[in-house]
């Protein structure tokens, strides 16, 4: 009997000790789970953003934005993003007709000349984005209501301006996407005209003030230029004798209308100079340029082509390009 008790006891104590042992396993298992779970995310409360006015530190995603630019107000909506204020469109009472519908309860905060400062600071926003050209004197103003940023320039820095709004709005993936989308629609055009960017092209404005050919590094030129179309040989002394605008453009009187000629010349004109059109395009020199002779002229949107200046202008335009092209 007392060996039997011994024997029941021994394997008592063995089944104790594996038992023990495992609960060992698991504690240690368990220990080096939890060592290896990840820390937790640090939430980001702000990023900082290097523009023309130096360096802004933003709260994490801005919700009320004022945009102080046509091309910058073009830029937030293919963003996605709706601005509690903006500058009105040029000549436009208060939007385009091609981003109205966007800016339905928008707040207007002036132009892009005569920014209303008060009105800025009613909006309470928490980012304002702005360009030096246009506002350089307010930036200290306006920085004193919420972090602003400022482009460098416009005329042709359209798709570098919309890099750094993208960054403003901590959106830069979005812009990444948006500008891809935008190059692969240039690249499908190119391939569908052909030869035919081999074309010279000239590019008119009309004006009440002096009239322009508009160059390369203007909004229509950096369209032109990316599509791979040749600029009229013969422009290029106007741009390299002293032009105070480089080679944005150039202010020309009527005794320079043969300089416009091209294989192709397209003109637009802005809302309040249709009698200066008239007297432009009536002229005896306008008339015996070889585009005119030809056909090969093509009056196009002042708005889309020049002064809106932003992305989604850029995609109607590269529209209108295959359209006329298309048709020859």
């Amino acid at each position: 009997m007392k060996g039997k008790l011994q024997l029941v006891f021994s394997i008592f104590t063995i089944l104790s000790l594996f038992v023990l042992a495992a609960c060992g396993n698991t504690n240690d298992t368990t220990s080096k789970e939890e060592s290896n779970e990840e820390e937790p995310e640090t939430e980001v409360t702000s990023y900082s953003v290097e523009h023309a006015m130096g360096t802004t530190e933003i709260p994490a995603n801005p919700e009320r934005v004022v945009i102080l630019t046509n091309e910058g107000t073009e830029a937030l909506l293919a963003l996605g993003v709706k601005p509690v204020g903006a500058v009105m469109s040029w000549d436009q009472d208060p939007w385009y007709e091609h981003i109205s519908a966007d800016m339905d309860g928008v707040e207007v905060v002036g132009d892009e000349n005569e920014v209303n400062v008060e009105k800025i600071a009613e909006l309470q926003p928490d980012l304002i984005i702005g360009n030096k050209v246009r506002q350089e004197d307010l930036y200290n103003q306006l920085n004193a209501i919420a972090p602003t940023v400022f482009s460098e320039n416009l005329a042709g820095d359209w798709k570098i301006n919309f890099e750094l709004y993208a960054k403003a709005l901590n959106l830069v993936e979005k812009g990444q996407e948006i500008m891809t989308e935008y190059d692969s629609k240039v690249e499908e055009l190119k391939a569908t005209l052909g030869d035919k960017v081999n074309q010279e092209i000239s590019i008119v404005r009309f004006s009440s003030r002096p009239t322009r050919i508009y160059y390369t590094d203007s909004f229509s030129g950096v369209v032109f230029e990316q599509l791979g179309f040749k600029r009229a040989a013969h422009q290029e002394k106007l741009f390299t004798e002293d032009n105070k605008m480089g080679n944005f453009a150039i202010e020309v009187d009527r005794e320079l209308i043969p300089e416009m000629d091209a294989d192709v010349l397209f003109y637009f004109t802005y809302a309040d100079a249709i009698a200066v059109e008239e007297e432009w395009t009536n002229d005896p020199l306008w008339q015996n340029l070889n585009a005119v002779k030809e056909g090969n002229t093509h009056k196009v949107s002042d708005i889309t082509w020049n002064t809106a200046g932003g992305v989604i202008a850029a995609n109607i335009m590269l529209d209108d390009i295959e359209e006329i092209f298309t048709q020859e």
